[in-house]
């Protein structure tokens, strides 16, 4: 990943001829993507398809057989410093089963995630109880996920993610255990990010989410591996 500031005008995310294989298994073939600054587009097809291989990838948390990938303006490459800098203060990731951390309250998943970034205590905390009360979770603060229901902790992981108000946002079904009124409030977060210039590409099968977004892109159209 490249150490310098990227220009305003570059591209969110760009996908160049990627490939992803797990043994004889294509995972991805030959993909080309590009997503603007300030879209929310949304990943849409069927499941084995290689949708959220492809999140992985532009996570950094896998590395692709063939092709490049620059997220946030950022070439992704093999110096494990800076991706670290990227997946905690560039890039919010939102996991389809939120892995939140068991033994911490919601308040605190969501202030691990300012760790090492700039961020004093004083303002992790207000920041951790902003995104709690903006998704009706205020009530849960001190309450740990084991004890939380589904939907509610799908809500702490977007707030998590959304933390250090990333230029990028990954985010794999993350309304698909919310109901209306809870999606409603991930997706106004999602749009106040998007007005700023936050990049947004989310995986889903959520109707909701594609009244939303500006895109809808197929993965089996990206994708020559899939028929």
């Amino acid at each position: 990943m490249s150490s310098t500031t990227p220009p305003t005008d570059s591209p969110g995310i760009v996908v160049r001829n990627v490939s992803k294989r797990y043994g004889r298994t294509v995972a991805l073939d030959h993909v080309d993507l590009e997503v603007a600054r300030g879209e929310f587009a949304v990943l849409a097809g069927p499941s084995g398809s290689g949708k959220s291989t492809l999140l992985n990838l532009l996570a950094a948390l896998e590395k692709p057989d063939t092709g490049t990938i620059e997220v946030g303006g950022h070439l992704l490459g093999r110096h494990a410093r800076h991706l670290n800098h990227l997946r905690r203060v560039e890039v919010g990731l939102v996991f389809q089963l939120h892995n939140l951390i068991p033994r911490l309250t919601a308040l605190e998943n969501i202030e691990a995630a300012m760790f090492g970034t700039h961020h004093g205590r004083k303002a992790r905390v207000a920041r951790a109880h902003e995104l709690l009360d903006r998704l009706d979770l205020s009530h849960r603060a001190n309450e740990r996920p084991p004890t939380m229901s589904g939907g509610e902790r799908q809500r702490v992981a977007v707030a998590r993610a959304l933390a250090n108000e990333p230029e990028v946002i990954l985010a794999d079904e993350p309304t698909g255990s919310l109901d209306d009124e809870s999606a409603d409030l991930v997706l106004d977060l999602f749009d106040e990010l998007r007005a700023g210039g936050a990049t947004i590409l989310a995986v889903s099968h959520d109707a909701r989410l594609d009244r939303r977004g500006d895109r809808i892109v197929s993965i089996t159209d990206l994708n020559c591996a899939v028929q």
